[in-house]
């Protein structure tokens, strides 16, 4: 199943960031997505498939 992202989405991912966050905002689409973290900003770019299996909840803007 392909989830259809949007800019400004908001995931939720398994694992927790360095910083402490597990919420992130979808930045850039494409083949890859790129997405910010909430708690400090920092910016990820990520294949699409990787970010799928990584994500527990997606929430639409």
């Amino acid at each position: 199943m392909v989830t259809d992202y949007s800019l400004g989405d908001i995931i939720t991912l398994k694992k927790k960031h360095p910083c402490g966050e597990v919420i992130w905002r979808v930045d850039r689409i494409g083949a890859d997505i790129g997405i910010v973290c909430q708690g400090c900003n920092r910016k990820l770019i990520i294949a699409r498939s990787d970010l799928e299996k990584r994500t527990r909840s997606h929430k639409k803007v």
